[in-house]
């Protein structure tokens, strides 16, 4: 095929991998968000303020079979990158050309879509990397690309199988390498049956599982009482799919937990169900809790965390303190003290409005941080209607808006009316969602304003179960009636764009030595508006997709999927210093690297499968134009590499 690349010979590929792996902090991207730590920043300055306006595409590595959904962030070992292929192949490439130096074919299963991860023996004579496919982990050898047969069974390690009942398999989002260990969550399901989200760890090199952490705790557990008595033996969810962070020098791995299942009904699981929406600090070797903070009591509103836990150090009342910071889908940002979880600014439990569902027991408060202020909308009124739409629709939207139940975040679901939920659970940060400055204590979000709007119907059990491993069965629970609703139910324009106004996705930056914000700036466009003079609106469709990264050299890069645009934007004041527009839709966060003394930044793009009529949020890509573009300054032939 035309986009098929050139494979290198065994002799190259030896001599890629000669050069010693460059141990700096924050100057590889060896590790999915470029550390362990999920800071999503880079120490390189080769690209800067003063010349990112120069960037050009140094090579550009096809995908076209990809269809949505598709955010791999690649790494970089000496001069091999490694990513996501042609038929879900892992394929290995030479990260200054481009070239292809093999692919290994993933059989049974699809590996997942965001990232993978690497490991090597002290003395380097053993290199693997680790990814999840068909509920199982596997390993191939990072030189060769051949599977490594000694790991798990033959290869394998089912992820699904547990003591009790079946666990959740492998997240699309990597685990984390930790000394020998490789940590990680899972991916569960949303509803009921849905498998329980425990957190492990296993050897790197034979896949014995060394230790499990009970997200929905067993009889004599911490947390147990926060559970119907059964609820260890059918309660799924509280999973850690996004990005687990790794404290090395501690020795602490920091867990953001979703939601408990369902993810919007919670009549049959009465109480504040630990450890469902915690952060969650672990001792990374043995698996003991240190310390948990809940975000959401009894979650009704799917608003899992997700989001990495950022690690930074910053002054505070006078003393240097090490700190964690932990976005949300509902626009709050909590900060802790990483080692002790005392929060570094007092969080308040406030009243929330009360559920009028039959044989629900919404929590009756939540924790608010005092400081820092929230980076997204907490509430929407008539005045805040988006208002580029024509009158009716202005009318049609104020009628819903008026008519449904609409009390701000924390408005529980409702059967008799539609709810209003403020963000969304699709919107705030998510996934990739902030990246930091561990020199300055400095903190950037992407964040979405994206209501969402629900209304409860009654469950009936599906006739034909979903596929996957065996679900458990679900009890019925005495004068409870289960209820269920559809996630991701976006209230929206009949334009695509939200119902509230713009703008309606930003990047904000946060001084975590005081606590505040510095500056706010659009992301992304709306072409069809910008054509028409409307600008700096930003764009919220599927930008909980994409994820920044800072750098050293004052930058921030991010893409934003819906307008198929990258960008590079000052750190310092939140302006755009470089944009380019693909021709498909970039996805995931990039990574930064540097190979032979050059610097590059490569982005991964999708493209939608279709666009509906009308939608005037979305470009759409070009299938062919799927894949890896890799940006550097430009070379002198002096410079040049070969």
């Amino acid at each position: 095929m035309w986009w098929r690349a050139l494979v290198l010979t065994p002799l190259i590929v030896v001599a890629l991998h000669a050069q010693s792996a460059e141990k700096r902090p924050y100057t590889t991207w060896s590790d999915y968000g470029g550390a362990s730590d999920s800071m999503q920043y880079s120490a390189l300055t080769q690209i800067n303020k003063s010349n990112v306006s120069r960037l050009e595409q140094a090579w550009f590595f096809p995908v076209p079979d990809k269809k949505g959904n598709f955010g791999f962030n690649p790494i970089v070992v000496d001069r091999v990158m490694y990513l996501l292929g042609l038929a879900n192949a892992i394929v290995a490439v030479d990260a200054i050309t481009g070239k292809q130096i093999w692919s290994h074919v993933v059989e049974d299963g699809t590996p997942g879509n965001r990232g993978i991860n690497y490991w090597e023996s002290k003395d380097r004579s053993d290199r693997r990397l680790i990814f999840g496919a068909g509920g199982t982990l596997r390993e191939i050898d990072a030189r060769s690309g051949e599977p490594i047969k000694t790991f798990g069974n033959n290869g394998r390690v089912d992820m699904r199988v547990g003591p009790i009942r079946p666990l959740g398999g492998p997240s699309g989002t990597p685990g984390r390498v930790f000394e020998n260990l490789f940590i990680t969550g899972s991916q569960t399901g949303e509803g009921y049956g849905s498998t329980p989200g425990d957190l492990r760890a296993f050897d790197v090199v034979t896949g014995t599982l060394v230790w499990t952490f009970h997200t929905i705790p067993y009889p004599g557990e911490y947390g147990y009482d926060t559970w119907p008595e059964s609820a260890w033996k059918w309660a799924g969810g509280v999973n850690t799919w996004g990005e687990i962070s790794i404290d090395e020098q501690r020795g602490i791995a920091y867990f953001p937990l979703g939601s408990p299942t369902h993810d919007l009904f919670g009549g049959d699981r009465k109480g504040a169900n630990l450890f469902g929406n915690c952060l969650l600090a672990l001792d990374a070797r043995t698996g003991k809790r240190l310390w948990h903070f809940q975000t959401v009591h009894h979650d009704l509103w799917d608003y899992d965390l997700t989001t990495a836990p950022k690690l930074l150090t910053v002054r505070h009342n006078g003393s240097t303190v090490n700190i964690v910071a932990q976005a949300t889908k509902f626009g709050l940002l909590y900060v802790f003290d990483r080692v002790t979880g005392r929060p570094l600014w007092p969080i308040e439990e406030r009243p929330v409005p009360k559920s009028d569902v039959p044989g629900e027991e919404s929590f009756p408060t939540q924790p608010f941080p005092t400081r820092p202020p929230p980076y997204a909308r907490l509430k929407i009124s008539a005045d805040d209607i988006n208002p580029y739409v024509d009158d009716a629709e202005k009318e049609q939207l104020r009628s819903v808006l008026m008519n449904a139940r609409n009390e701000g975040v924390f408005t529980p679901q409702t059967l008799t009316r539609d709810q209003i939920s403020i963000p969304g659970e699709l919107g705030g940060s998510n996934w990739a969602g902030t990246a930091a400055d561990p020199t300055t204590g400095m903190l950037y979000v992407r964040t979405a304003d994206q209501p969402a709007i629900h209304k409860l119907r009654e469950f009936t059990a599906d006739a034909t179960p979903p596929p996957g491993p065996p679900r458990p069965p679900i009890p019925e629970i005495t004068g409870v009636t289960r209820y269920t609703a559809r996630l991701g139910s976006m209230w929206r324009t009949t334009t695509g764009l939200p119902a509230i106004s713009p703008p309606w996705a930003e990047l904000v930056a946060y001084d975590l030595n005081e606590g505040t914000i510095t500056w706010r700036a659009p992301l992304g466009s709306v072409r069809a508006l910008a054509d028409k003079g409307i600008k700096d609106t930003g764009n919220a469709q599927r930008v909980h997709r994409n994820g920044p990264v800072v750098t050293a050299g004052g930058l921030i890069f991010i893409g934003t999927n819906a307008d198929g645009t990258v960008r590079a934007f000052d750190k310092d004041t939140g302006k755009v210093l470089w944009e380019r527009r693909l021709d498909a839709n970039p996805e995931g966060m990039a990574a930064v690297f540097e190979v032979a003394g050059r610097e590059y930044v490569v982005f991964c793009t999708s493209t939608y499968e279709s666009v509906p009529e009308g939608e005037i949020a979305i470009v759409q890509g070009k299938p062919e134009a799927q894949g890896y573009y890799v940006f550097a300054l430009p070379q002198t032939p002096s410079s040049a590499q070969p």
